[in-house]
């Protein structure tokens, strides 16, 4: 073999690895929630159950507390995640078509931020929303959320910006069109799948938070479903550990599903954006 083949092989290898490290902890999540509370008791001696089950999944779906909290889930990351794309639109435009004093630290400074942990924010964050009167309401959690995955979201539109030609935005002004009916007619349309992939991108990312809401909704029927989970969890005993493993499943899956089957066009979204230059 050649050194280019055994590279190919050892990335491959170290892929491997890092896909069996997060497919264990998913499979034996399944293997639970599979099984009988006789066989929950059992432990590891049996990672394949004796007699699967799908009354489980069955006893979640028809509860209908779960089905308020997936539809929590879902109305709050799809409005932060529209929040964080209107947002970060005029900011990757200006990024992609104008040169500014500055620009690169912008764009750097944006790519800090989103590097900073919820856990930083957690302490002020909860007191400014207190004093403003702010919480345990949908819109306080659903403006966090736009503000943690727009910088995200600027740096997936300014890729797609930039792979449009500036020819095609130059002609519409030479017809007398506006900078802003440019941008609405002719920019974003052909922009379109970088925006759907920023979406995307952020909602599965708002889908997975914890913190944000915990601290901001203290209310039962206002929980997403990571929240209700997780207080499901700290009053479940052994009897009921299979319900919750089959809960976590099914909160899982939408995430995992989206990832799986658009991504393509999030992959052809990050590299060349909607038009190729």
């Amino acid at each position: 073999m050649t050194g280019a083949r055994w590279g190919d092989a050892a990335t491959y290898a170290l892929l491997g690895m890092l896909a069996l490290f997060f497919a264990v902890p998913f499979a034996w999540l399944l293997s639970l929630a599979l099984r009988t509370p006789a066989e929950v008791y059992r432990g590891a001696a049996r990672f394949i159950p004796a007699e699967p089950t799908l009354a489980n999944f069955g006893a979640i779906l028809s509860d209908p507390a779960f089905l308020v909290y997936l539809w929590n889930g879902l109305k709050l990351s799809a409005s932060g995640a529209a929040l964080a794309v209107v947002l970060a639109i005029p900011a990757a435009y200006a990024c992609s078509r104008f040169d500014f004093r500055g620009k690169m630290a912008v764009l750097l400074g944006l790519l800090a931020v989103q590097m900073i942990s919820p856990l930083v924010l957690l302490v002020p964050l909860y007191r400014w929303m207190s004093a403003l009167d702010l919480l345990n309401r949908d819109l306080s959690v659903i403006a966090v959320y736009g503000a943690l995955g727009m910088p995200l979201a600027v740096w997936l539109l300014k890729v797609a910006f930039d792979a449009i030609p500036i020819e095609l935005e130059e002609a519409a002004s030479i017809d007398g069109a506006s900078r802003v009916q440019t941008l609405a007619r002719i920019t974003l349309p052909l922009a379109r799948s970088g925006i759907a992939s920023a979406f995307i991108l952020a909602m599965v990312m708002n889908w997975s938070q914890f913190l944000i809401p915990f601290i901001l909704l203290e209310r039962d029927a206002d929980w997403p479903i990571s929240v209700a989970i997780f207080n499901f969890a700290g009053s479940i005993s052994a009897s009921t550990t299979q319900l919750l493993a089959a809960a976590c499943l099914i909160a899982v899956l939408p995430a995992v599903a989206v990832f799986v089957l658009l991504q393509r066009m999030i992959v052809s979204a990050l590299i060349s954006g909607a038009v190729k230059g």
